[in-house]
């Protein structure tokens, strides 16, 4: 299941060559050139020249995407982009390299169309916010310490467990009320 056939880069060769995802080979600790494939430049996963399933590949369309959410006002910035840069700062500790760990895997998939879905995610300003924070630090943790290469959609669907709470707790304040440190019965 984490096999993947390598685009082709000439396409005057109909052969193809089988190997892991970029995410599938750091997990394994096979960053050596020769020992599990070349190792792939910034501009292959952004170009997604590399293998993996759709929506680790092509960072182009994913974002091109992304920007048509964000013109026609269907997502907010805020869940996006806390997870995404999440992601970057929680690898540094984790020894990763912060570009790779965007680029890399179906971070921009998860963040821009997943965890942004209008039914599962918070309403208020502040719980997205903590929504793509606790997204990426699950992600994170997930990447580096866990059995799977990928954390994205695992850390999407524990968030949207926590979502319920999430509103409960972090909600707007009403416009002229003044914020209560205990309810009054």
């Amino acid at each position: 299941m984490t096999t993947w056939i390598a685009p082709v880069k000439s396409f005057s060769s109909l052969d193809a060559v089988t190997s892991a995802s970029p995410l599938g080979i750091l997990k394994e600790g096979r960053l050596a050139e020769g020992v599990g494939g070349p190792a792939q430049s910034y501009l292959d996963l952004f170009l997604g020249t590399v293998p993996g399933s759709l929506g680790e590949t092509c960072k182009i369309a994913l974002l091109t995407g992304a920007i048509l959410l964000f013109v026609f006002k269907i997502i907010d910035w805020r869940i996006p982009l806390t997870y995404i840069g999440s992601v970057a700062v929680l690898s540094i500790p984790f020894g990763r390299d912060p570009l790779a760990a965007v680029l890399s895997g179906g971070l921009i998939l998860g963040a821009f169309f997943m965890a942004t879905d209008l039914v599962t995610s918070p309403v208020s300003k502040g719980g997205k916010l903590l929504f793509g924070l606790g997204c990426g630090l699950l992600t994170a943790l997930i990447r580096s310490r866990g059995g799977f290469p990928e954390g994205v959609c695992y850390s999407i669907l524990f968030m949207n467990t926590l979502n319920p709470l999430i509103n409960k707790y972090v909600r707007p304040r009403v416009f002229g009320t003044k914020r209560a440190w205990f309810k009054k019965r």
